[in-house]
């Protein structure tokens, strides 16, 4: 039980903590808060942003860890791009990559369109969905602290990995990173091929 001081996290919070674990493992982010906090916690070559890909970056992060099978591989996805394409958690399931872990920051509403809730504001369990999918490493967070637990548990272990982590959305405004995709997706294939 949490106490009335208690906040959820906060995005940025939870990728800084991510990024502070890695070496030059990659991250796949999401549109929007998701790529501006990963940018802001540390461009690297081994982050890939996913801009305008709505919905599509579980699945292209299954594709990268299905295709580095000897390195961990970090998603970070919002609730409502990943309400969009649902399907992909029954793929990863069915895939089982062992070096997969999925973070999903649920705020509870598709901030990059305008706000609107989304249906785990009515009480979806994304959490729960996965694991009817199969996957068989869930865990959800509300706390950094609880966060970084989960996170480091599916360092060690193998997965797949799903984090739900209930965030508090700041509203605050957000530098857009100054990257070109062609040379981020550039750079993020070079960390694969020396």
């Amino acid at each position: 039980m949490r106490n009335w001081w208690e906040r959820n996290v906060l995005r940025r919070e939870g990728i800084a903590a991510l990024v502070r674990r890695l070496d030059n493992e990659p991250v796949i982010a999401n549109l929007g808060p998701a790529t501006f906090d990963l940018y802001a916690a540390g461009d690297r070559d081994a982050n890939l942003y996913t801009w305008g890909a709505m919905g599509l970056v579980s699945s292209i992060a299954l594709g990268v860890a299905l295709a580095a099978p000897d390195r961990k591989v970090f998603v970070t996805d919002g609730d409502g791009s990943l309400l969009m394409n649902l399907g992909s958690l029954a793929t990863i399931a069915r895939q089982a990559p062992p070096n997969l872990v999925h973070i999903v920051w649920d705020n509870q509403m598709w901030f990059e369109t305008g706000g609107q809730p989304t249906h785990t504001s009515t009480g979806t369990d994304l959490g729960g969905i996965a694991r009817a999918a199969g996957i068989p490493n869930v865990a959800r967070a509300a706390t950094v602290e609880a966060f970084e637990e989960a996170l480091d548990q599916a360092i060690r272990e193998p997965g797949p990995w799903f984090i739900h982590v209930d965030i508090e959305e700041t509203g605050e405004p957000r530098q857009r990173p100054k990257v070109v995709v062609e040379e981020n997706l550039v750079k993020f294939r070079r960390t694969f091929t020396g």
